[in-house]
């Protein structure tokens, strides 16, 4: 998209569940934002929907068209194939992560995103950083993952 504010993201856990971090970057024009957090006890794959998620919420204009780049094929198919849409209409029945992904559903609309997947570890550069953000909060976790450590989660 022509425009558009790129959103790098990536997730990570040690022990899956264990100690995990998020790390997202957000590039417009000239213009570059780092974020990342650590967590005591989560997974892998909420660190990478809480990437985007944190992203999503940095923005300050939601008019601009939004490029997700995420390693994440749960993440990227979950929204480009519209299955969390599906999950959601059926309650999240059978499907992990519910607590996220309804954030996720209450921003979406606010935003044009158009998501893609890039292979991880394969020397994509926002990618990397992305992982080096990631593992570097969960070394060093200061919240805690309250969807996860009350069941919510995986």
């Amino acid at each position: 998209m022509a425009g558009a504010i790129q959103l790098y993201t990536d997730g990570a856990s040690t022990g899956n569940p264990g100690p995990g971090g998020f790390g997202a970057i957000l590039v417009y024009g000239k213009h570059e934002k780092e974020i990342s957090a650590g967590y005591r006890l989560t997974t892998n794959n909420r660190m990478e929907l809480t990437a985007v998620i944190e992203g999503l919420k940095a923005i300050k204009n939601p008019e601009i068209p939004v490029e997700i780049f995420s390693d994440s094929k749960y993440v990227v198919d979950a929204i480009s194939k519209g299955w969390v849409f599906n999950w959601n209409k059926t309650g999240f029945k059978g499907k992990k992560n519910k607590d996220l992904w309804i954030i996720f559903l209450r921003l979406y609309p606010n935003y044009k995103i158009k998501m893609h997947w890039v292979r991880g570890h394969a020397g994509h550069f926002q990618n990397e950083r992305c992982d080096v953000l990631a593992t570097t909060a969960a070394r060093n976790p200061d919240f805690v993952d309250e969807g996860y450590e009350k069941g919510w989660g995986e």
